[in-house]
């Protein structure tokens, strides 16, 4: 497979970044002779020539979304190229190997996805028919691989243009952004997440010159903010704090943003001041609930209390605290809804949050923590294969159609560019009015257009929403 194109990649969705799934297995396989072509689908078109000419078409799937998207792309590449190997990679592939073998894909490749893709590759060629680590197949069910790969800087050069993707939208003007990983894995269990279904509380460090050469790369590109796409940031808090260190005395004008646990906002709450000096502008982290039953279910370690001084410290630091959320869970109720807008308004965070995170229901994907935690069972039902995720359904049946006009309300508004602000409003008064037991109203609330806002990326999706029905048509239109 040394010809050009006989090799493709192929993301379907980053949350709006240009994707590192793609960069860095292109490093690796480039390093080791080949010469992949790729397709972004959220920037480019389903390339029918570049279908065609593949050996291998490798589907980058590091979330829900992309997993979604990923498995009707494999059916129009199959149509489309009835002979080439097509394996899936990333954190959903694992997960969700048993769905996807056969039907979507010929293998499957987990954790640590690049070495484990150079070997299938070279398998290919050979025509071997032997077990490769790492990778999974009909006849061989393989473990992820989770040892620490000789990382190299990814290789971005075939990409579309970072000006393609989203924005730092901060104070009326627009930045380019990079995206970038120091470290992968986790060393938590909150049940909910799927990170821990896979890589059991392990974390790879990325080492600090091969993640400068990246940001170097990305700077070069036109990059004046950089994003962590850790999964937290602050899992091993030396190496990152070194790593900001040695990119603001190269760059002292580049921002930046991450994620962390709000545990480790409130550990590492000496180092927060240090972080805005450095171009740290916000941090993003799951705070999910403000229900302390909720959060005990989740096993995410913090407390609503712990909520509340989170936003407090940041604040104080000079840094946003944009905090996710999983508001739907079947054990969530009417008045802890309420509760939320509630909090949201009185802690002045209506601009810190996008509004779909106010509908996010929680994901039970195969594997999931979850599923071994007692008080799911009553509400769980079957595994539905082709959404990648077990059915729940709530006990109180408003809250679940509470979610469903959310989901509308949100996804109508955001295609028509409301301002999150008055979005926000709608919402609070849609809950109020099932709360209340009556219609709702359209609401006139004043949204002042001028005032300032926070720091937030123009990306308004999240990793763990459904995709919308404007997504799949995008994605229709452009396979």
């Amino acid at each position: 497979m040394k010809g050009p194109g006989e090799i493709l990649l192929i993301s379907c969705y980053e949350l709006g970044h240009q994707p590192i799934a793609l960069a860095s297995p292109l490093a690796f396989l480039e390093q080791a002779g080949y010469f992949p072509d790729i397709i972004d689908l959220s920037v480019q078109k389903l390339d029918m020539a570049k279908i065609k000419r593949a050996r291998l078409i490798a589907i980058s799937v590091p979330m829900h979304t992309a997993l979604r998207i990923g498995s009707m792309v494999s059916t129009r590449v199959r149509e489309n190229n009835t002979t080439c190997h097509i394996t899936f990679f990333g954190l959903y592939s694992s997960l969700n190997k048993d769905a996807l073998l056969g039907k979507c894909a010929d293998s499957i490749i987990g954790g640590e996805y690049e070495t484990a893709l150079v070997s299938l590759v070279k398998s290919l060629e050979a025509n071997g028919g032997r077990p490769i680590e790492g990778v999974s197949t009909r006849r061989n069910n393989a473990a992820p691989t989770l040892t620490h790969l000789p990382f190299i800087a990814p290789r971005r050069t075939l990409l579309p243009p970072l000006e393609k993707y989203a924005h730092l939208e901060e104070n009326g003007t627009l930045r380019q952004v990079g995206y970038v990983e120091a470290s992968r894995g986790c060393r938590y269990h909150c049940r909910h997440c799927p990170i821990p279904s896979v890589y059991d509380g392990r974390f790879f460090l990325i080492p600090r010159e091969v993640v400068l050469e990246d940001i170097k790369s990305l700077v070069e590109m036109g990059a004046t903010h950089i994003t962590f796409g850790d999964p937290d940031f602050l899992n091993g808090p030396v190496h990152s704090l070194r790593i900001v260190r040695s990119m603001h005395a190269h760059f002292p004008d580049l921002t930046f943003d991450f994620t962390a646990k709000i545990e480790h906002l409130i550990r590492d709450q000496s180092s927060l001041s240090e972080l805005a000096e450095l171009g740290c502008i916000f941090v993003v982290s799951a705070a999910e609930s403000l229900s302390n039953t909720i959060l005990s279910y989740l096993d995410k370690n913090h407390t609503r209390a712990d909520i509340t001084r989170a936003v407090h410290l940041t604040r104080q630091a000079g840094i946003t605290l944009r905090p996710s959320l999983v508001p739907f869970t079947p054990w969530t109720t009417i008045e802890d809804i309420i509760d939320l807008f509630d909090f949201v308004e009185k802690e002045g965070l209506i601009d810190a949050l996008d509004p779909v995170q106010y509908t996010i229901r929680l994901l039970i994907p195969p594997g999931s923590l979850l599923l071994s935690e007692p008080s799911i069972t009553p509400h769980l039902g079957p595994l539905i294969q082709e959404l990648f995720t077990y059915h729940w359904t709530h006990p109180d049946p408003r809250v679940d159609r509470l979610q469903e006009v959310f989901a509308e309300e949100v996804e109508k508004g955001t295609q028509e560019e409301v301002d999150p602000a008055a979005i926000f409003y709608q919402l609070k008064e849609i809950a109020y009015a099932v709360y209340e037991g009556r219609p709702p109203v359209t609401i006139t609330h004043p949204v002042h257009a001028d005032r300032k806002r926070p720091p937030r990326l123009t990306e308004p999706w999240f990793c763990c929403a459904e995709p919308t029905k404007q997504q799949f048509e995008i994605i229709q239109e452009r396979t």
